[in-house]
């Protein structure tokens, strides 16, 4: 499985410590013959910067069939063959996504699979403010990691720990759920507001961001589960997504 394969990008969330490869950030999208794609390692600070990519991306890649992962849309990536393509227009997006959205997360394991999109019947973002004790291990198992990186690794610029939990509940056909945000979008846009804005200011934004302007004009939540606990799923991606309107029969 050494072919070139294409992904469009819907996730990429917060960079994670990795023992293994320093750190590493959650990558999935859906090529476009509509089949999942969950990428990685990817050491997306790592890479080059014709090769980083954001939301909508098309990128392009060498992938191999993990063999510690046996979750069916999980793809090793070559690194080296990592690259940016072109960006997705919205007129292409309409109705591409459609057939992944599932009405809830057991829906999805039923069809045996680990990554899914699902529209929220209602949505709530709130946030918890982290201890300094968090915060503090938090930075010391990030720069643990990045120390037991390769020599030959270019040095990365320190991550400050965001503040907050980031968190979403939601409604959706199994009832009501909390989760953590892991996407870093959300995170950034908090860091970006908060220079602008202070803390305070910055969350109540992204509230009304997410609980008015993107629920009103079509949301999709993108989960995804965990490798070594295969029942838990996980929120990575809050997704401004149109719905398909449906034609009216006469």
């Amino acid at each position: 499985m050494n072919d070139v394969e294409q992904t469009i990008v819907l996730v990429k969330a917060w960079p994670q410590p990795s023992q293994k490869y320093g750190e590493t950030v959650c990558c999935a999208g859906v090529t476009p013959s509509g089949e999942w794609r969950r990428l990685f390692p990817v050491r997306f600070r790592h890479l080059a910067g014709d090769a980083q990519f954001a939301r909508w991306d098309v990128v392009e890649y060498r992938p191999a069939k993990p063999r510690d992962d046996n979750r069916i849309e999980s793809r090793r990536v070559d690194e080296q063959s990592l690259r940016r393509v072109h960006k997705m227009t919205e007129r292409e997006r309409e109705g591409f996504f459609d057939p992944l959205f599932r009405s809830s997360t057991s829906e999805a394991a039923k069809r045996n699979e680990s990554l899914t999109l699902i529209r929220p019947t209602s949505l709530r973002f709130f946030w918890k403010p982290k201890s300094a004790k968090e915060l503090a291990e938090e930075d010391a198992k990030r720069q643990k990691a990045l120390r037991q990186g390769s020599l030959f690794d270019q040095e990365l610029a320190k991550i400050e720990p965001c503040p907050y939990e980031l968190r979403m509940a939601f409604d959706d056909a199994d009832g009501s759920h909390d989760m953590a945000c892991g996407d870093w979008e959300t995170a950034a846009t908090f860091f970006n507001w908060r220079k602008l804005y202070g803390a305070t200011s910055a969350l109540e934004r992204l509230k009304g961001v997410y609980e008015k302007d993107y629920f009103q004009a079509g949301v999709a939540l993108a989960l995804g589960t965990v490798k070594k606990r295969p029942n838990q799923w996980l929120l990575l991606g809050i997704i401004r997504l149109n719905e398909t309107v449906q034609p009216r029969l006469l």
